[in-house]
């Protein structure tokens, strides 16, 4: 098996899989360029029996032809004549595998399976027929069904109400590296870089590993991201719209929901959404905010001390945030553009909220740094309008501990150590008093910097700043 970065669970749970001895029908899905088919690959590489991969936006026919000229490499036969539906396809499949598997445990792997599916196909009855019927009764086989399109697997296989109900066996949702594990990626394709440049390209690609890939030995952060997004050949300059319309149906909405959260940094209610959006409320919004939340482009938080129904959802993808602020209407490409971007207002505001946004999924971590990993906690945002002439504040993570105490985390992305001013120190104990005031909390708050090299002046406000935590936090495992 070729070395794998990360993915240590996963690895795991198909290892187990591998030795179970038992028939096993397993689901892994997770964002388009994640890394899933080249981890199934990577570890079932000495079992694969057969792999059949779906064609994006290919007809009933086509589809058949690949598929069959698949399994005819596979077997080593003449070529087959194509069949007429999917139930005679997968009949062909288990006339194959029946002798293979009298011998060895064996892994057949159908990728991009939601696109197998095309309209008035039957290919779903018919897989659920083939499994029901014949390839849950093999001991020795393992099936593997995998998709970007996570939300259409989870709709369609996890839940299924039909002859694929509860007939799973395991399920993987494959998330993108952690930012230990882009370090981990980078330096193994030996690629040299400190943490703050590393830092800088999670921020605009994201833990994606086909993206991560584009970076080459000897360039800067700034030379990769001016390459790889400012230039007409770039792979990310015009990968935003690939990537919606290769996953959803009625992308455009999808699309417009993206755009309308990249506006607003603190968030956006279910209702605010669909007024912004123009979407019409009911079951299709709630349809269209589940799929983009499943395939890990935007993250709903429950706000401290409200419910799941006053939920504030943020865009939490970082190509995608990336891509609508610099690439989509901007004028500016080639060598150089990364840099004069980063010397203006609009780098300033979209570098804070995306270093928020991946402390936030690193809350894991940060719990790690105070020492507080084996305390019970509740992670949320938490804004307040301004009320009664009094002002609004916003808060951007609250570790909501049980041992009656709260983490305000207060999360600053600077070059430089950053310095508290005096004004600023106003605006912190204002925010932490309006806190207070509004939740009438009785618990001990601790203000807690999260910063990429630390608090340059803390002693100045020693009874203010209670904890301190820097970018190296986010790169332990």
């Amino acid at each position: 098996m070729e070395n794998t970065i990360g993915r240590t669970s996963e690895i795991a749970i198909l290892s187990k899989i591998i030795n179970s001895g038992e028939a096993e029908l397993l689901a892994v899905y997770g964002r388009r360029r994640v890394g899933k088919t080249f981890l199934i690959r990577n570890v079932f590489k000495k079992h694969m029996a057969f792999e059949f991969s779906g064609l994006h936006g290919a007809t009933l026919d086509q589809q058949l032809e690949n598929f069959t000229g698949t399994l005819s490499k596979a077997s080593g036969s003449l070529p087959l004549a194509k069949p007429a539906n999917w139930i005679q396809a997968l009949q062909l499949l288990s006339d194959y595998l029946t002798p293979v598997l009298k011998k060895n445990r064996k892994v057949v792997f159908f990728d991009e399976f939601p696109w197998i599916n095309t309209k008035r196909s039957g290919f779903l009855p018919a897989f659920e027929n083939f499994w029901n019927s014949w390839a849950s009764n093999q001991k020795n086989l393992v099936v593997v069904i995998c998709g970007s399109a996570a939300s259409w697997m989870i709709q369609n296989v996890i839940r299924n109400k039909g002859g694929l109900h509860n007939r799973v066996t395991r399920k993987i949702r494959l998330l993108p590296f952690t930012v230990s594990e882009t370090e981990q990626y980078l330096k193994a394709r030996k690629i040299k870089l400190d943490r703050y440049q590393v830092l800088q390209i999670y921020m605009a690609m994201g833990g994606i590993p086909h993206y991560l890939k584009e970076i080459e030995k000897g360039e800067s952060a700034a030379q990769a991201i001016d390459r790889v997004c400012f230039t007409k050949d770039g792979l990310l300059h015009e990968e935003f719209e690939t990537l919606y319309l290769s996953l959803f149906e009625n992308a455009r909405n999808h699309m417009e929901v993206i755009r309308a959260l990249a506006r607003k940094n603190s968030g956006l209610t279910r209702n605010e959404i669909i007024e912004s959006c123009k979407l019409t409320s009911g079951g299709g919004a709630t349809q269209l905010l589940e799929e983009l939340t499943e395939s890990g482009f935007i993250t709903p938080y429950i706000p401290f001390d409200r419910t799941a129904k006053d939920s504030l959802y943020r865009l939490t993808d970082e190509y995608s945030l990336f891509y609508i602020k610099f690439i989509e209407n901007s004028k500016s490409f080639g060598p150089g553009t990364w840099i004069r971007f980063s010397t203006g207002a609009s780098w300033k505001s979209w570098s804070g909220y995306a270093f928020e946004n991946i402390c936030i999924k690193h809350t894991i971590l940060l719990k790690k740094a105070l020492g507080i990993e084996n305390v019970h906690t509740e992670s949320s945002v938490w804004r307040c309008s301004p009320e009664n002439r009094q002002p609004g504040a916003q808060i951007d993570l609250l570790i909501d501990r049980r041992d009656q105490c709260i983490n305000v985390c207060e999360i600053k992305f600077s070059i430089h150590d950053f310095e508290i001013t005096k004004s600023y120190a106003t605006e912190l104990e204002s925010k932490l008093k309006i806190f207070q005031e509004r939740t009438k909390t009785r618990k001990s708050l601790f203000l807690t910097m999260v910063t990429t090299y630390g608090v340059k002046n803390p002693e100045k406000y020693a009874g203010l700043v209670q904890n301190e935590i820097t970018m190296d936090a986010l790169f332990r495992l």
